[in-house]
């Protein structure tokens, strides 16, 4: 009879090993299905600063090919004409207005725990490595200097960067915000070369890791921001730009251009480029240097110039190549696309405000993403609604409310305003709808204060112009 007794446990325990590791087994081949994600993020890059948007000067030879892979999106807008509050709304998936960080953070550099993105917001690192991804955060941070709100935080498994806004391109450290951490660690400057170098790097040994489990890496460089850093080897490929801030700006973005084309190598050579995702935008749009063209207006503006930017994403596994995508798309999207790329319930995450793009590239759904998006900068100081083709624009710099037509006037030439009413009263209304579901800025910026000062040099140039006829 015992022996009949530990026959039986001994028969239980074979089966729950057996089980045990079915269900192990089970789980690496659905992680093995689900794609790698590398999400690319370039700083104050211009709309024509690439190839694939009509660009001729900056050489972007792999951008263009990786584009010609995948889906260009032609109305891809980011949530913020500038920095820290449009990587906020991009890690999160939501306006980052719901939660009051739509400034970036005061410049002093003594902000506490209490400035940034706190971490009661769900990233797309935390829901992707609740589902079995190692996660990677590599490059500029700028969504929380105090070190709870870094990215060891905020669901990245590793990090290497800086957290503050900008940084010289030679590692050099000056204070906490701009020195170069890996996992907390401050890096000896001796082991850095040139910023976009090691960025990439650091994406490529993490790529390489002999690990079978998925990855995500948001490589967040900070080219090509101020100031303008090069190295020899890329200011050869644009020494035929004459204009000299010019040339090293576009020497910068050069760089960027080969670091991705390297990490794409190092996909094929590891057999997971058909299943891995890449995307690349923007944080805003173009700084000083930079080309926005025809895009009217630059960074720090709700002119298209300032919100619309170079964005692309391939899957070879899923996406057919030479698709150009023309209705409009936010950078707000991106999380739940992740998600569902990765078989996961969207539905669950029911505070995002994006929505996932696979239904439409994959022209399962032939509606459109969004029937209507939003923007607000600093509190309401500036703000801008798209609903269908009509764009409404309050615009501090030009202290009047504009209206375009963008089927017409993709590129803000005629303020149509004083011609339609009734249609600013409709979206100044959905406006305001949509901001009472939103906070006040945690925080102020010079933002408002640099708008006006630039304006009013705009103006003064114009005036001596006329007098001097």
């Amino acid at each position: 009879m015992k022996n009949k007794k530990y026959l039986f446990i001994l028969l239980i325990l074979i089966l729950y090993g057996c089980k045990k590791e079915v269900s192990v087994e089970k789980l690496e081949q659905t992680n093995n299905n689900k794609p790698n994600i590398i999400l690319i993020l370039t700083d104050d890059q211009g709309w024509a600063d690439v190839g694939f948007n009509g660009g001729t000067d900056i050489p972007t030879s792999n951008l263009d090919r990786l584009a010609a892979e995948g889906v260009v999106f032609s109305n891809g807008y980011v949530s913020h004409p500038y920095c820290s509050p449009s990587r906020a709304g991009l890690l999160t998936g939501r306006y980052q207005a719901r939660f009051g960080h739509d400034c970036n953070m005061p410049y002093e550099g003594n902000n506490d725990a209490s400035v940034g993105t706190p971490l009661s917001e769900k990233m797309i690192s935390e829901a992707l490595k609740e589902n079995g991804y190692r996660t990677s955060a590599i490059g500029k941070w700028h969504v929380g200097d105090h070190p709870d709100l870094h990215p060891t935080s905020q669901g990245f498994d590793h990090w290497f960067g800086f957290p503050g806004g900008g940084m010289n391109y030679w590692g050099i450290s000056k204070g906490a915000l701009n020195t170069i951490y890996r996992n907390g660690k401050k890096v000896p400057e001796e082991e850095l070369s040139y910023l976009t170098d090691d960025f990439t790097d650091e994406a490529i040994d993490f790529i390489t890791k002999k690990d079978k489990t998925p990855f995500f890496i948001y490589l967040a460089y900070n080219a090509p921001h101020t100031p303008d850093h090069a190295t020899a080897k890329y200011l050869k490929n644009t020494k035929h730009i004459e204009y000299g801030n010019r040339n090293v700006y576009a020497a910068m973005v050069n760089a960027v251009d080969v670091g991705v084309g390297r990490i794409d190598s190092t996909l094929v050579a590891n057999g997971i480029k058909e299943n891995t995702i890449v995307v690349f935008l923007s944080d805003n749009g173009g700084r000083l240097n930079a080309d926005n063209r025809p895009n009217r207006g630059h960074k720090g503006m709700l002119f298209e110039g300032g919100i619309k930017v170079p964005f692309f994403i391939t899957w070879p596994e899923k996406l057919e190549p030479n698709q150009k995508y023309k209705k409009p798309i936010s950078s707000l999207d991106l999380f739940p696309t992740f998600l569902e790329a990765a078989q996961l319930d969207v539905s669950n995450e029911k505070q995002l405000d994006g929505t996932s793009l696979l239904p439409y590239i994959l022209e399962k759904k032939k509606t459109n993403p969004h029937e209507i998006l939003f923007w607000r900068s600093v509190g309401g100081f500036e703000y801008a609604v798209r609903k269908g083709n009509f764009k409404l624009y309050k615009s501090a710099y030009k202290k009047k409310t504009l209206l375009f037509d963008l089927e017409k006037d993709s590129y803000e030439r005629h303020d149509i305003s004083d011609e339609n009413p009734e249609i600013i009263a409709n979206l100044e209304l959905e406006y305001k709808k949509w901001d009472a579901k939103n906070i006040a800025p945690g925080w102020l910026d010079p933002h408002a204060e640099n708008v006006l000062l630039e304006e009013e040099r705009l103006q003064s140039i114009l005036r001596k112009s006329i007098k001097n006829n």
